[in-house]
């Protein structure tokens, strides 16, 4: 049984609500919600050592406003239901829950006054305080002014008990008088052990404490490091893990060296104490955007919350793979983790990338070189919004403009342009913000400031320069207004839609990439008195008059941004706090576009290409490829009981396959395929018919061999992929290849097409398959040469391959006539037929593999030799090399030598068989061989 509980506590800036508590009673394979949906962000959950359904619940409750939905709640039924049974008031929730394991009557428990809001946060109060409980948390004693606790004002406690020592308990405490704190009888009594800062710096953020299950002086305490105290609490040695900002730990009750660490970096396991760690390999990045390259193809880049920014290639790069197979690479482009990344359009090595604290690198992947080309170089950590000349967002933009390559935008509270890589900057607005003095002054406290650029507020937070006119950009900020200026800066209109709340935070801007005087502008509030409505608004004449398009939407589930499709005009992309959306009429209705992602917070999102690209906060990059048949979808094509939709056409050397797609009303009896040439010429053909069993997997490696792949045809959307490649070779059963699989040449760039029957109804697609646009000094005549030459190779391969299967047919016949006959001429000659078959057969192909690894022990033979010819010849994007012409006459003609001598034991040998068995009245082995 396994409960988890939803939501952060750890009040950043890009904090995550929650929904209460699920349950799982299958080991994780299945979930089911079970209640507490309004605490929304739950602290800690304990469950009885002994009695798996009393389980109780710390609750911190909603960030951005007061509810009563918080403090310890308590399940006696596995959370069929709850009771509140520790609770201060709607601004206090629980921080930390301790239990006995040795007597879970016992347990102790903080609360915890704290908020957060989109301009600042606050951590510590009146209701922040210290509880007890020795009857199962059905009643509790404050205890936080305990002999030797802090006497005056309370933050967020870390409270431990030592499984080692019951009446031992650890406390870290956020208090002017803080640190750690033990007591050795039951919370009566407490002293100060370390006031260490470094264990309580950032208090809101970490203050966890926990203590070896197995040893009452060794405990550990959680901050920016992962620290251990084996004197009782008094000093403290910090553990190496793989990443810092440490918040979580788990400790094995039965062995004290078996840990789990979560950090911002992820998790990771020791089986030594900390000595050493798992590696963090799971997609658990969080971006902030997203955003893709001018490279093709294109790469996708965004910045990582506490790590770098990062790179990847979409596909096709697996060239510069560090990990052979594929392309695994990543590449950081300046920045750090909190920003945007801009590309220039005139060399695609050139990034721009931003970081906290209003830093804005310029990034030469070429050559590695970086410089810094802040705006205003001030550096501004630890001041207030009210403090600063600039004010910067932690996520402020940087973008380019879409009529001029050379020039970029970013923003402060004002918009700043460049056109000499940020050499000089030049403003051209004034502040466009609200700059509400009441959302301007210092984050943090009352205990505890916390200005890192996360709580700078008043700024532009989204740039969207026009697609049609240079002079056109839109502007949104954190504190709700959009402007718009027509001519280049020099003027500005608010034109803030009427209907917007006061500081719903403009995330994104889209300027409409078809439709001039378009945007669409998304809003989100959730931060601001818990509204977790989605804001859109769509406006076709500058600004001047706003629709809200969220119909369909769920009222909870906020969007943070919406991208129009580039090629078909009022098609949407949303991304909101739970997953993707489509529109197909400009937002008049959104329906999710979730298919395989998982629920999590879609951050940004692009369309590239035929591509939808994704930023998510937790999962990290994802890829919706070919989004051309949701680009082609329409009423007819839904009422249709047969719709082939128009192919993308593929790139050779980046596609490994065309992706065909279809629509099947009802599943037909019989289904074909066909892919024809530019002559109309058939290909391959695949075929699927009701009587057909599904195939068994294959057992071999893939490059041993490949079978013929069968097009579903169930009623639906189906799609099929034809790998760009002509019929195979002639093949026979049980061969055994090394490092060449049965395949034919792949097709040449140009004109084809698809043809679709199901059931009698046809039709037919037309696609091009395109060069690779990085080849260099590559013809069509070279890629026709390539063609000719592995065609040539494909059918010696069938005519060596046939030869065995001939081979084998006759030495069967000859076995089945002595089998019918002691004749001992007929029994002699049968005898020299087949062992000189056997010498021919031999030669061709190596006859004793019979494990995929046995070409290793017994020489590879003719067949095989030839066939792994062609991957040598279709090995790279151009003419064969002399070489390769030069080993394959050389193979073909010993090929021959061993076809002539074929042909030469079955015209004479064979025939004087024949000869026998007729004059003993036996059946002659007939070949389709002639004989003379």
């Amino acid at each position: 049984m396994v409960y988890i509980g939803t939501g952060e506590t750890q009040i950043r800036g890009n904090i995550q609500q929650g929904d209460g508590i699920y349950k799982s009673t299958d080991g994780g394979r299945t979930w089911a919600h079970i209640g507490l949906t309004e605490t929304q962000n739950i602290s800690r959950i304990r469950i009885h050592p002994t009695d798996c359904n009393m389980v109780w619940v710390a609750a911190f409750g909603v960030h951005s406003a007061p509810n009563t939905e918080r403090g310890i709640f308590k399940s006696i039924n596995g959370g069929e239901t709850w009771r509140q049974v520790l609770y201060r008031d709607e601004r206090t929730g629980a921080a930390d829950l301790s239990v006995d394991p040795n007597n879970p009557a016992v347990m102790y428990a903080s609360l915890w006054e704290a908020w957060r809001k989109s301009w600042g946060m606050s951590s510590g109060g009146l209701g922040s305080g210290l509880f007890k409980s020795t009857d199962f948390g059905e009643t509790w004693t404050e205890i936080t002014r305990n002999n030797g606790l802090p006497q005056g004002m309370i933050g967020k406690i870390g409270v431990a008990l030592s499984p080692a020592a019951p009446y031992r308990v650890w406390a870290l405490i956020e208090a002017e008088d803080g640190g750690v704190f033990r007591s050795d009888d039951g919370g009566a009594n407490w002293t100060r052990t370390n006031e260490e800062r470094r264990l309580r710096q950032r208090a809101f953020y970490y203050t966890r404490v926990y203590a070896d299950p197995l040893d009452p002086d060794v405990m550990y305490a959680l901050n920016t490091g992962l620290y251990r105290s084996r004197d009782g609490g008094k000093t403290f040695q910090g553990i190496r893990v793989p990443h810092g900002d440490n918040h979580d730990l788990w400790i094995a009750p039965d062995d004290a060296d078996r840990m789990i660490n979560g950090n911002d970096g992820g998790a990771n396991v020791s089986f030594n104490g900390g000595q050493t760690w798992t590696a963090q390999d799971f997609p658990t990045a969080q971006f902030y955007r997203v955003m893709t390259t001018n490279h093709d193809p294109y790469m996708i880049c965004g910045a990582q919350q506490d790590n770098s920014t990062a790179c990847v290639p979409s596909r096709g790069w697996s060239h510069i793979s560090q990990n052979a197979g594929g392309p695994n690479f990543l590449f950081s482009v300046g920045g750090c983790e909190s920003g945007y990344i801009a590309n220039s359009a005139l060399n695609p090595n050139i990034f721009y990338a931003g970081c906290y604290g209003g830093s804005l690198s310029r990034y030469n992947h070429a050559n590695g070189q970086t410089r810094a080309i802040n705006v205003w170089p001030e550096n501004p950590m630890g001041q207030s919004s009210e403090d600063l000349i600039e004010r910067v967002q932690w996520t402020f933009p940087i973008v380019f403009s879409h009529t001029d390559p050379n020039v970029l935008y970013t923003g402060t509270q004002k918009v700043w342009k460049t056109s000499n890589d940020g050499q000089t900057w030049e403003q051209i607005s004034p502040d466009l913000t609200r700059a509400d003095p009441t959302t301007m002054g210092p984050s943090g406290g009352p205990l505890t400031k916390d200005q890192t650029g996360v709580e700078t507020y008043a700024t532009i937070f989204a740039i969207a320069p026009s697609y049609h006119d240079g002079n056109v950009i839109w502007v949104g900020s954190d504190d709700g207004y959009v402007h718009i200026t027509r001519d280049g800066g020099a003027t500005w209109d608010n034109v803030t839609p009427e209907d917007a709340p006061d500081f719903v935070r403009i995330n994104t801007v889209e300027a409409s990439p078809n439709t001039p005087g378009k945007a669409y502008v998304s809003g989100i509030r959730y931060l601001v008195d818990n509204d977790r409505s989605p804001y859109v608004w769509k406006t076709e004449d500058y600004g001047q008059t706003w629709n809200r398009i969220v119909s369909g939407i769920p009222g909870d589930d906020f969007v943070r941004a919406v991208r129009e499709d580039p090629v078909v005009p009022g098609m949407l992309y949303a991304a909101s706090e739970r997953t993707v959306y489509i529109s197909w009429d400009d937002g008049a209705f959104w329906q999710p576009l979730s298919l395989n992602l998982p629920v999590v917070q879609v951050s940004d999102l692009v369309v590239e290409d035929n591509d939808l690209v994704i930023g998510t906060h937790g999962r990290s990059f994802w890829v919706l490829p070919n989004m051309s048949i949701l680009r082609q979808l329409n009423q007819q094509v839904a009422a249709s009981d047969v719709h082939l939709f128009d192919p993308v056409d593929p790139r050779r050397g980046i596609d490994n396959s065309v992706q065909v797609f279809y629509y099947l009303s009802e599943a037909p009896d019989s289904l074909t395929l066909e892919f024809l040439d530019g002559s109309g010429e058939v290909i391959q053909s695949y075929t699927a018919t009701k009587d057909d069993r599904p195939a068994e997997p294959s057992q071999s490696f893939g490059f041993f061999g490949g079978g013929n792949p069968t097009p579903p045809r169930r009623a639906g959307a189906n799609t099929f992929r034809w790998n760009l490649r002509y019929p195979g070779y002639t093949d026979f059963d049980g061969r055994i290849f090394w490092a060449a699989g049965n395949f034919g040449p792949m097709a040449i760039p140009g004109q084809y097409q698809v043809r679709l029957t199901a059931d009698g109804v046809t039709q037919t697609q037309g696609f091009e398959i395109k060069l690779d646009p990085r080849l260099e000094s590559v013809t069509l005549a070279d890629l026709q040469a390539r063609f000719d030459l592995a065609l040539q190779i494909r059918d010696r391969v069938s005519e060596a391959n046939q030869a065995v299967i001939d081979i084998r047919g006759i030495k069967g016949e000859v076995d089945d006539r002595l089998g019918r006959t002691s004749d001992e001429d007929i029994q002699e000659q049968g005898q020299l037929v087949n062992d000189r078959l056997s010498v021919v057969e031999s030669e061709i192909y190596q006859v004793r593999n019979q494990s995929n690894q046995d070409p290793l022990n017994f020489p590879i033979k003719l067949n095989n030799k030839l066939a792994a010819l062609m991957g040598v010849v279709e090995s790279g994007q151009t003419r064969p090399t002399d070489q390769s012409y030069a080993v394959y006459n050389h193979l073909s003609d010993l090929l021959q030598t061993e076809l002539i001598r074929l042909n030469t034991i079955i015209q004479q040998d064979l025939q004087r068989l024949n000869e026998l068995l007729r004059q003993a009245n036996l059946d002659p082995i007939q070949t389709e061989r002639p004989i003379s």
